[in-house]
């Protein structure tokens, strides 16, 4: 099975992996939290929700 998007893709949108793991678990806990999902893709796992919302540029990322 390979994961959309990958690491390497995401690591593009950011300078170091330390600034990727936060904006991401930033985003996840907000979709936890009762944020509705800026993308429409189906999963259940809010860490690749909003790992998909910040490839496709949908979310403002500030570390």
């Amino acid at each position: 099975m390979i994961i959309k998007p990958t690491v390497t893709d995401l690591l593009k949108i950011f300078d170091n992996r330390f600034e990727l793991v936060i904006a991401t678990a930033r985003r996840a806990r907000q979709i936890s939290a009762g944020s509705v999902p800026l993308t429409n893709v189906k999963e259940e796992s809010t860490v690749t929700l909003a790992a998909n919302e910040i490839a496709e540029g949908k979310v403002v990322v500030k570390c």
